[in-house]
């Protein structure tokens, strides 16, 4: 049984930044982890995707990431993580890694935004940011 294991949120100032990592165990040598993406949701409002990268390092980013937050991957030690710079209060959420197996194939053109296209989630993060 995949498991993903988010750390590192926190409350931040306007301007700062902060990164998130997401801790992954359980894929197995037959069907490894592969996509791994970050996901974010404030109360009330669906759950929206941030940003994806596929085993290889390949990456998408939705346009509220773009210039502000870094995508990476460990695959050394299957952690992804997530910079944040320039943070802002909309960008108080909670924040979720994703992720499915290699089985699965890895959408990084649209499919990736969709929150029922992953097979696993993590607890989530909390990022609060104010001004």
């Amino acid at each position: 049984q995949v498991q993903l294991v988010e750390s590192g949120g926190g409350s931040v100032q306007l301007g700062e930044s902060l990164s998130v990592s997401c801790a992954a165990s359980g894929g197995t040598s037959e069907d490894p982890i592969s996509c791994m993406a970050w996901f974010r949701q404030v109360p009330g409002k669906q759950r929206e995707g941030i940003a994806a990268m596929s085993s290889k390092g390949v990456a998408n980013y939705a346009e509220l990431a773009k210039g502000r937050f870094t995508i990476s991957r460990d695959n050394s030690k299957n952690i992804l993580f997530l910079q944040m710079d320039s943070l802002k209060p909309e960008d108080t959420a909670m924040y979720y890694c994703a992720t499915r197996p290699l089985s699965h194939g890895c959408d990084l053109k649209s499919q990736w935004r969709i929150q029922g296209y992953w097979s696993y989630w993590g607890q989530g993060t909390q990022v609060t940011v104010s001004s």
